[in-house]
């Protein structure tokens, strides 16, 4: 909810407003998507670097990719708070085992892509369960966890590649574009959420 202060106050009346303003679901919604924006173009920048220029950029993709974790993660406890808990646990340990492959620490091999799979199955899911985004955007992050998913099984994943990306490249950015342009109903958010509370 935003609430609107007019000018400054001596008891901090600014610093409230952007505080409200912070709050607010929709600005939620958008930063998360200003960090997907660069989770996305950081992470497709690593994937043209090399040596000492891949890992910074993988770093800075996966700290971006933490970032919308956590949002998501205060986004979508309105609609089931486990099921959002669940989704994030999924996120960051994808995003634990890419740093941790990016420097041959990882205790098993496995593709991260197959933790964020799973994070995008159930960030569609919520997004399905939701009032607050456009259905299809469920469908489509689904859909692109299912694409990711196709990296449990090396010699699947190189038989379907590169078409297996194509989904979750697809999910992934209609949802970034969707919370730049557009956020996400508060209204509809904050009835969601006051009838889970």
């Amino acid at each position: 909810m935003k609430l609107q202060l007019r000018g400054s106050s001596p008891d901090g009346g600014e610093a409230m407003t952007a505080e409200l303003l912070i709050r607010s679901p929709r600005t939620q919604a958008r930063i998360a998507g200003v960090f997907y924006l660069l989770t996305i173009l950081t992470g497709a920048s690593a994937l043209l670097g090399a040596g000492r220029l891949f890992s910074t950029l993988l770093v800075g993709s996966t700290l971006c990719y933490i970032a919308v974790t956590v949002l998501f993660y205060k986004l979508f406890r309105a609609v089931n708070r486990n099921i959002s808990a669940l989704a994030a646990v999924f996120s960051l340990v994808g995003c634990a085992f890419s740093i941790l492959g990016l420097f041959h620490l990882g205790p098993f091999r496995m593709n991260p892509l197959v933790f964020f799979g799973c994070y995008c199955l159930l960030i569609g899911y919520l997004i399905l369960r939701s009032t607050f985004l456009p259905r299809i955007l469920g469908a489509l992050m689904a859909f692109g966890g299912l694409g990711w998913l196709t990296f449990l099984s090396p010699p699947l994943s190189n038989y379907l590649s590169p078409y297996n990306m194509a989904p979750g490249i697809l999910g992934e950015a209609a949802l970034t574009v969707w919370l730049l342009a557009v956020g996400l109903n508060a209204q509809r958010w904050n009835e969601q959420a006051n009838a889970a509370a």
